[in-house]
């Protein structure tokens, strides 16, 4: 058989409660005892904002800092999530490039969800016109049925 025949590719529904440094870790940990060897480590808990001033309390890196320092995640192997913005020179998302920093634009799922809600537009080239379509009616329709 080809490697890709011996995968398992599956999706580990668990949300974040953005408890921080041990919720990474016991996200990670549950994987490993699901049969997990690869990790996929995004920015949480980043999003996570400090109370009095509202900057974010971990940066982006934080996650893959925590799960390389922490004990019983040696057999895990982290793979650190590239992070994707929208490049306004290209009108187009792209890796995010960190010497061209004024050149992007961050959307987080937060501010997309907003303007699907609002019935505004992204950007263009942000997403698939008839993406967008059926998020938008979505989040209209669910505003709608919540006020």
């Amino acid at each position: 058989k080809q490697w890709y025949q011996r995968r398992v590719r599956a999706i580990f529904p668990s949300p974040m409660m953005y408890a921080g440094p041990t919720e990474v870790q016991w996200h990670a940990k549950a994987r490993i005892a699901a049969g997990a060897t690869y990790y996929i480590v995004g920015r949480d808990p980043a999003g996570m904002k400090h109370p009095g001033h509202g900057d974010d309390i971990y940066e982006h890196t934080h996650g893959r800092k925590v799960l390389t320092m922490a004990p019983g995640l040696g057999q895990l192997t982290i793979i650190p999530f590239v992070v994707a913005a929208y490049d306004k020179t290209k009108s187009q998302m792209a890796f995010y490039d960190s010497s061209r920093h004024e050149d992007f634009l961050f959307i987080s799922g937060s501010k997309m969800r907003a303007l699907a809600r609002d019935g505004e537009e992204p950007p263009p080239g942000f997403m698939a016109p008839s993406a967008w379509e059926i998020m938008s009616s979505f989040y209209k329709n669910k505003a709608k049925m919540q006020s």
